[in-house]
């Protein structure tokens, strides 16, 4: 094994303890999106130590501009996400993830995210208000992103580490004991080649015990399979077969696992294209508000 048990001093465990539940205890209350909206803030403010501040400024004590901008930032409310912009999210569940995600995202701006203890676990509680699912003795490090977490199932034991970015802006699955290595990208949605306006969603899915190494790109309805591993800095544009070893951009199956050859399908074999199987469709509302931010003539010049 690579890893050793470490503990907490007791008074910094039962610190900890309360800390999680409180926070824990403060979102399961909510009842709407407007009281979780309060539960976030309120809970920021007290991470940020600027309870006095903020009670103040509440009261309509005068406060610069800059310390106003500052303050009405706890409130996420007050801040808008990109995903916030896609038109095809659901606005119900949106509604709930974005005050979760905005919460997650503030609290990797404080001293305590740098605190391993602390941190994976209030992630970890945080993920079971904000995930689709999620299994039990997972670890989630400083820096991911997301595009809503209300797309993200999660299994056990999972480890994601440093600066990794899942997309669930279609739907994503990852499997027990999978690990995603520091700056990881899984993506659940793809644009087309000539309109990048037109965005497709997909099921991407990481299996049960598949490792994704350092800076990975895994594409959007990717299969990634069980047991695999993804080398570093890859580029998957197709399905990894289970216990296969995929490497380079694009990436290719090059081994199987030493060992798992009665198990695995050949390495001639492999290399197949899946992600149609794993379309999500979907309407936009009809009263859509929509805009094209690059306002180009898509007419090709031999049209």
């Amino acid at each position: 094994m690579t890893k050793r048990h470490v503990s907490l001093p007791d008074d910094a465990e039962a610190t900890l303890r309360g800390f999680v539940s409180e926070v824990d205890d403060r979102l399961a209350a909510a009842s709407g999106p407007d009281e979780l909206a309060d539960a976030v803030t309120e809970t920021l403010v007290d991470l940020h130590g600027a309870r006095d501040a903020y009670e103040s400024w509440q009261n309509d004590d005068h406060v610069s501009p800059t310390e106003a901008a500052r303050l009405a930032n706890f409130d996420p409310r007050n801040a808008t996400l990109e995903s916030e912009y896609y038109a095809e999210k659901d606005e119900e569940a949106f509604a709930r993830s974005k005050p979760l995600q905005w919460l997650w995202r503030q609290f990797d701006n404080t001293p305590l995210a740098d605190n391993v203890e602390f941190a994976l676990r209030f992630r970890r509680m945080l993920a079971g208000h904000l995930f689709e699912s999620v299994g039990e003795g997972v670890r989630l490090f400083k820096g991911i992103s997301m595009t809503y977490g209300h797309n993200i199932e999660m299994g056990d034991n999972v480890v994601v580490h440093d600066d990794v970015h899942l997309d669930d802006r279609g739907e994503l699955t990852i499997g027990d004991r999978a690990s995603l290595s520091d700056g990881a990208h899984i993506y659940t949605h793809d644009h087309d080649v000539v309109d990048q306006t037109v965005v497709e969603n997909f099921h991407t899915i990481v299996g049960d015990d598949a490792r994704v190494t350092q800076g990975a790109l895994v594409r959007a309805g990717v299969r990634v399979g069980e047991n695999a591993i993804v080398g570093s800095r890859a580029v998957v544009q197709n399905d990894v077969p289970d216990h296969h070893i995929a490497v380079g951009m694009p990436a290719k199956s090059i081994k199987i696992k030493p060992g798992w050859e009665s198990e695995a399908i050949p390495v001639d074999e492999a290399g197949e294209n899946r992600q149609e199987e794993r379309r999500i469709d979907y309407d936009l509302p009809d009263d859509l508000d929509d805009f094209d931010e690059f306002q180009r003539d898509l007419n090709p010049p031999d049209a």
